[in-house]
């Protein structure tokens, strides 16, 4: 099989637990860009908190792909054309952010260079790790300016990507249904991390956004190897025609890969790159 394109999620996958790219796992993709290969980050993440990884890895100059908001929005690296944008109806956004108000999560939007919340002090979720600081962290990472505002619901009149909601761990897993209920029929929610839940619109997935604009690059789904570590990442492995999931992956996403590689801390993207390509 000719392998075509890599794509990849980013954090658990590409990035290390320390939040880098190691030296041999950006080698190997720089080598199959120099190959013809494409290289595409697939994430949750906004795509701005995408870019710096994107230059990293010489996406710019190899026209990569950025897939961001679990597939909302897909950009390419080289031209920053957008090819592909699927928002949340400004209705649906404002009745989700009006239900959250009756559950003990914190919501996040944002919109140009600003991540907004309704309490920049309610910041910390408590991980097995320790108390980290999820708003410091998700505006930093998006590139975002962190602001305050008092009504989430009532401020979001534009359109949104998606609405992302942190909560404690065994707050999220308990109530994560009566969250997304009143939305099921209307919109896609998951987890994307214990400690985030998403909202998206209707149907937007990773795989939904690659088999939209990849035929424009006489891309198939066969002809790609996708690597992913969690439950967002479901589609990709199932749509690729190679599966690859990390050692450190969750155990629902291992039942559908083809090979498990070697986590995020120990190259596994290269290895299974030296196997496949």
């Amino acid at each position: 099989m000719t392998i075509k394109g890599i794509v990849l999620d980013i954090d658990g996958t590409l990035l290390s637990n320390e939040k880098v790219i190691t030296e041999k796992t950006k080698q190997a993709l720089i080598q199959a860009q120099e190959n013809g290969i494409r290289v595409i980050l697939a994430s949750g993440r906004p795509t701005t908190g995408m870019y710096h990884l994107a230059k990293e890895l010489k996406m710019t100059e190899y026209e990569g792909l950025l897939v961001s908001f679990n597939g909302a929005c897909v950009v390419d690296c080289k031209t920053d054309d957008i090819l592909f944008n699927q928002t949340l109806a400004i209705e649906d956004a404002q009745e989700v952010l009006a239900h959250l108000k009756q559950f003990d999560v914190r919501p996040m939007i944002n919109k140009d260079e600003y991540m907004y919340v309704t309490d920049v002090y309610n910041n910390y979720v408590q991980l097995p790790e320790g108390p980290f600081n999820i708003f410091e962290y998700e505006s930093r990472g998006g590139n975002f300016k962190l602001c305050e505002v008092d009504d989430l619901a009532t401020f979001a009149d534009f359109p949104l990507n998606k609405i992302l909601v942190v909560g404690e761990i065994d707050y999220l897993q308990e109530n994560h249904q009566a969250l997304s209920a009143p939305f099921k029929e209307r919109l896609s929610a998951m987890f994307t991390a214990p400690f985030y839940f998403e909202f998206t619109d209707k149907g937007i997935d990773k795989a939904k956004a690659l088999d939209t604009v990849l035929p424009t690059f006489d891309i198939k789904a066969e002809e790609l190897i996708a690597f992913g570590d969690g439950h967002n990442d479901a589609s990709l492995l199932s749509y690729a025609g190679i599966a690859v999931a990390m050692e450190n992956a969750v155990e629902d996403l291992k039942t559908i890969a083809d090979h498990i590689t070697l986590s995020n801390n120990e190259d596994g993207i290269a290895v299974a790159l030296e196997k496949y390509l």
